[in-house]
């Protein structure tokens, strides 16, 4: 009931935007889509060429050798997990959309970040826009991502970037607003330039945050891939609706575990790295 007032439709102000931009922008969009479809089609044809067994072991021993023996046997166990549940080549799509979505997250969140944590007026500026972002839920962010890409992968990433940026952004900010002001001063009075303040001072300092972030980033990212199979993105998401609207649970129940194990492998693989190149004597 609207009690005889005007009803407000933020659409019949929003289609005719997004039909000008259709209408003006659609090379650049056109250019936009088959860039991401091309760097996907790369990944995904990079983690399916090998079979999925020598896959498991090449991922287990580099997981050894540039992270730890632990996260190479949870590298062992997540994937292992995935071929079992018959989902192998959906668990491979889904680890190369979150892969993209949360590389370009974290291109965008990290120096805006940054930004904000040197401009206080910047930082106030974008504080509302974060807060926007972080409130719409999550699947609202498909719609007008389908209304300019169309349905397909696309869109899945364009809004899983939407929905990643936030956490990240919010987190490196707070980070560097944390350094030590006292390491920050003792940079400056050894003549330091501001390089060399970023990289050896404040980025190893901020690092524990920044981790934080980017775990969220992640996982904020594998959420948003299930809402995307609702939009043709494939992988586990399309598994998870497949279930959904035939009433298996059983195909949802691996469906989602298999996201589960590859969120655990994600978050473990990240959060070793970052934490093996903090140690000294490692690049």
């Amino acid at each position: 009931m609207n009690f005889g007032l005007p009803s407000f439709s933020p659409g019949a102000y929003l289609a005719p935007s997004v039909d000008w931009l259709n209408t003006h922008f659609h090379p650049f969009f056109d250019a936009v889509t088959k860039l991401i479809e091309a760097v996907l089609s790369a990944i995904e044809a990079t983690l399916l060429y090998p079979p999925p067994y020598a896959m498991i072991v090449v991922a287990t021993l580099l997981a050894a050798f540039f992270v730890s023996v632990r996260v190479s046997i949870v590298t062992a166990i997540a994937l292992a997990f995935c071929l079992l549940a018959g989902f192998w080549a959906a668990s491979m799509q889904t680890l190369a959309l979150v892969t993209v979505a949360v590389i370009i997250s974290v291109s965008i969140a990290f120096p805006l970040g940054i930004v904000a944590s040197r401009y206080k007026k910047f930082e106030a500026a974008i504080r509302p826009v974060l807060d926007i972002m972080q409130t719409v839920p999550p699947w609202v962010y498909l719609i007008p991502a389908v209304m300019i890409f169309s349905l397909g992968r696309v869109p899945a990433i364009i809004a899983t970037i939407v929905y990643g940026i936030p956490p990240m952004l919010r987190l490196t900010t707070l980070a560097f607003n944390h350094v030590p002001k006292d390491l920050l001063e003792l940079g400056q009075a050894t003549g330091a330039s501001p390089r060399s303040i970023l990289f050896k001072i404040e980025i190893p300092s901020a690092t524990p945050t920044l981790i934080v972030g980017l775990n969220q980033c992640i996982l904020l990212s594998l959420a948003m891939v299930v809402l995307a199979g609702l939009v043709g993105a494939g992988g586990l998401g399309a598994e998870v609706t497949r279930g959904l609207t035939r009433m298996e649970m059983g195909l949802g129940l691996r469906a989602g575990l298999s996201i589960v194990a590859i969120a655990i492998l994600l978050d473990r693989l990240s959060r070793g790295a970052l934490q093996r190149s903090r140690r000294p004597g490692t690049a």
